[in-house]
């Protein structure tokens, strides 16, 4: 079990152009989260078509009522409270009187960040939500006032640049008008495209594995891409949701052709807060695809907030990144660990679960992709225990479902594991279970064939003494023959009993007999 008393409560402020986003954390030694809050307001602290050198007074106002709320909402979880300002700050000369009165009146010290840094941070809250670790990432973030391009690995920086190109900032300069016209919509291509075009040479030439994307711009974009084609877009996350660049163009497109802001507020998939805007931003990234040469994007919905976090659990532990080389795996343990009171005998269920996967993944046609959310259905298949033994498959499921604890994988990939663990007893999955039904026919089909697999793989820990060593699978037209290899001169007549009571699944699925046998 995580020992709480090694752990630190931790918020992050991200001051930005348009909004101010805090979130709150529990953070363990090792740089894990777990996210226990967040706030968000759009204060439009700066506004301007050109350099933001002056901060209005109305918004001063409301960027410190807002730090003021931050600063209660964070005393109450008892957090210490890290505040970062980026482009409108950065660039306004009376930055002073803001920071000054953030102090005085909010009791919040905030920290002026430059593009680099900023770039830099959106990179290690990227890393927490998508297990790129290893991968050489483009990362992109627009801003209001700024947009932030990285090339890194591994939580290095390889290169980078904060350009003057916001969402805000280009719709002041083209397309505040009564009515957006093609040629204002042309103009603001050519600006992003002037002014992107000489970095996107330099980062193509040195090359990039995965191309993400982080900002509340990119996420409505993506939303919107996603309901054009019927998909829905009202997702718990649209974390690890990809869009190409085409469908980016597709949505500027649509955005232009509904010049009216009421009007583009209704469009499907739409932050109807930020719909006098995206047009503006939506420019920047379809500029940003053509210039640096992305065919596809993936979104994260953490970005510079998580990355501050991280960066304070690092400097205040000394920890490392070691962490999020293996992410999903990690946070799939470490909810197990919380809530399993038995994780000795969950890990010898994915141990069985993935020798079968192995020995079956041809018969039962199941690509690459679904070996780790065997895995981590197999690990989880009992977190609902702790709420009720009777009946925790079903407990198990909603854990699973509404954990803040997963990282690193899609809203369907969480729903495919919860279901999974769900039914790895008991009912087999059927046509008046509701969440089962709404998936798409190709994961009703993924679930059903990996809860078999995870089934019998539950029948093999049956004594919970790790009695089987090893199986071994083969099979011809008529019949299935699972072969079971005890460990040392242990009696395995539990795990055959059990074992043969949980395989009717899996002859459901390979339309064949099978038997347990000792090997």
């Amino acid at each position: 079990m995580i020992e709480q008393s090694s752990e630190r409560v931790l918020a992050a402020v991200d001051i930005g152009t348009n909004s101010v986003h805090m979130v709150i954390a529990r953070v363990g030694p090792d740089g894990r989260m777990e996210i226990l809050e967040r706030e968000k307001e759009m204060v439009r602290l700066g506004r301007s078509a050109g350099d933001m050198k002056e901060l209005a007074p109305d918004a001063i106002d409301r960027g410190v009522a807002a730090l003021k709320r931050c600063r209660s909402v964070a005393d109450a979880h008892g957090a210490e409270l890290a505040a970062v300002a980026t482009s409108a700050v950065r660039e306004a000369e009376n930055r002073s009187d803001f920071l000054d009165r953030a102090w005085d009146e909010a009791g919040v010290s905030v920290e002026v960040i430059s593009g680099f840094e900023e770039a830099r941070l959106i990179h290690l809250g990227v890393l927490q939500s998508l297990p790129l670790f290893d991968d050489r990432v483009l990362l992109c973030d627009i801003g209001g006032g700024s947009t932030e391009v990285l090339l890194g690995m591994q939580g290095d920086v390889l290169a980078s640049r904060s350009f003057r190109l916001g969402a805000i900032r280009i719709t002041e300069r083209f397309l505040a008008k009564d009515t957006v016209k093609p040629k204002h919509v042309e103009r603001s291509r050519h600006h992003a495209e002037t002014i992107l075009t000489a970095f996107g040479t330099e980062v193509v030439e040195a090359g990039y594995d995965t191309v993400v994307g982080a900002s509340g711009t990119i996420e409505t974009v993506v939303a919107m891409a996603l309901a054009a084609r019927g998909e829905d877009s009202a997702l718990r996350t649209l974390n690890g949701q990809r869009i190409t660049a085409a469908e980016v163009t597709d949505v500027v497109e649509l955005l232009a052709s509904t010049p009216d802001p009421e009007e583009r507020a209704g469009l499907p998939g739409m932050d109807a807060k930020r719909a006098d805007i995206l047009l503006g931003g939506a420019v920047i990234l379809e500029q940003f695809v053509r210039c640096f040469g992305v065919e596809e994007l993936v979104f994260s919905d953490y970005a510079l907030r998580e990355g501050v976090l991280l960066d304070q659990a690092r400097r205040r532990s000394g920890a490392t990144l070691h962490h999020l080389q293996d992410l999903r795996r990690r946070s799939v343990l470490h909810l197990m660990e919380l809530t399993d009171e038995h994780p000795e005998h969950s890990e010898e269920i994915a141990r069985h679960a993935l020798l079968l996967f192995d020995e079956l993944q041809e018969l039962l046609e199941l690509g690459d992709e679904a070996r780790p959310l065997l895995e981590a259905a197999a690990l989880l298949c009992n977190v609902g225990a702790f709420i009720s033994h009777s009946g925790h498959h079903k407990h198990s499921y909603y854990v699973i479902r509404n954990s803040e604890h997963l990282a690193g994988f899609t809203d369907r990939e969480i729903e495919l594991i919860a279901q999974v663990a769900r039914y790895h007893r008991k009912s087999a999955p059927k046509s008046k279970h509701e969440e089962w039904r709404s998936l798409r026919r190709s994961d009703r089909e993924l679930v059903v064939r990996l809860a078999a697999v995870l089934r019998a793989a539950i029948g093999l820990d049956r004594s919970h003494r790790a009695r089987v060593s090893d199986a071994s699978v083969t099979w011809d037209d008529d019949t299935v023959v699972i072969h079971l290899h005890p460990a040392g001169e242990a009696s395995i007549d539990l795990e055959l009993h059990a074992a043969e009571q949980r395989v009717g699944l899996l002859e459901d699925v390979t339309g064949r007999t099978v038997e347990v046998r000792v090997a």
